[in-house]
């Protein structure tokens, strides 16, 4: 990776986010005339609340993607935390402690991840597409394919307290969007993924610890797909084992219309989170407009091949 890369890939990432912003106007302008409940407090809350997962595993799944990885056991690690907390709320666990050990779930499956992906040199679709089955079949094995219900009334604060019209999830999302991409912008540790997406062998022989860094990636995206986990069982006040089907798609589709390249080096995730809302806007207005949401699946399928396709086509030119 040259010197002129970073310029360059800024550039492109700001034009993206301007660009992406600008739909993100456009279509609640068009929505606020073609309904008139799309801009009524209670849609947009609903919406929020609705992207919250989502929002926060695209930050994990950005940074592996610029890292040159990726993370198809997102969804599957979400339900298998939800499961897990629920699981641990109702044998007598308290809440504290029942957080930190789906939290340690998510990271673990992470932690095998990277290894896998590191040290047996499994490309990342094998890899997390085994731990994708994995986790999915162990949640649905310790709930025997049912959601835990009856959970303690205080874990239901981080899921529908609100501050300032807001639910906490969505200021918690907030402050997680905002952490990850000031990491990758400003720390050193996360920069080095750039580097190790651009060029694995250069960023290796620079001295960049490169398997060490791609493990830790992997561990950031399964806490934080474990943590949206938990935010979704305080929201559902349930353990859901069936949560997040296709969950690692919307993530993916999200982070590369936001800007992020598959072929690793370039994205940011202030772009990826406008990915997230642009998404869900779609999907939101689709629903306003009575759109079966065998179609919305349609559409959505499209926006990622159209993103794609435009990204392959501006990254040719540069």
């Amino acid at each position: 990776m040259t010197d002129t890369t970073f310029p360059t890939a800024r550039r492109l990432a700001t034009m993206r986010e301007a660009a992406l912003l600008a739909m993100i106007v456009v279509l609640v302008v068009a929505m606020s005339f073609a309904s008139p409940y799309f801009l009524s407090v209670a849609n947009f809350q609903a919406v929020i609340a609705g992207m919250v997962p989502t929002a926060i595993i695209v930050v994990g799944m950005t940074i592996l993607l610029v890292s040159g990885s990726f993370d198809l056991s997102v969804g599957s690690v979400m339900a298998l935390a939800s499961t897990v907390v629920a699981l641990l709320l109702l044998s007598g666990v308290s809440i504290p402690l029942a957080i930190l050990g789906a939290c340690a779930i998510g990271l673990a499956i992470g932690a095998v991840n990277g290894l896998i992906v590191t040290v047996l040199k499994v490309n990342p679709l094998i890899a997390t597409l085994g731990t994708m089955l994995m986790a999915r079949g162990a949640a649905l094995v310790f709930t025997e394919g049912f959601s835990l219900s009856s959970l303690p009334q205080g874990f239901a604060m981080f899921g529908k307290a609100q501050i300032l019209g807001l639910p906490l999830m969505a200021w918690i999302m907030l402050l997680i969007v905002l952490l990850g991409d000031l990491g990758l912008r400003r720390t050193r540790y996360l920069r080095q993924v750039y580097f190790i997406g651009g060029n694995e062998r250069a960023a290796a022989l620079s001295g960049i610890p490169v398997s060490r860094v791609r493990v830790v990636c992997f561990m950031l995206s399964g806490l934080l797909a474990a943590f949206a986990g938990i935010l979704l069982a305080s929201r559902l006040m349930s353990g859901t084992p069936t949560a997040g089907n296709a969950l690692e798609l919307q993530a993916l589709a999200a982070a590369v219309i936001g800007g992020a390249s598959l072929r690793g080096g370039e994205g940011t995730v202030l772009g990826a989170f406008l990915g997230v809302v642009f998404v869900a806007l779609i999907s939101n207005a689709m629903t306003m407009l009575a759109v079966s949401i065998y179609w919305q699946m349609v559409v959505t399928g499209l926006v990622l091949i159209v993103a794609v396709a435009v990204d392959m086509l501006t990254r040719s030119k540069t």
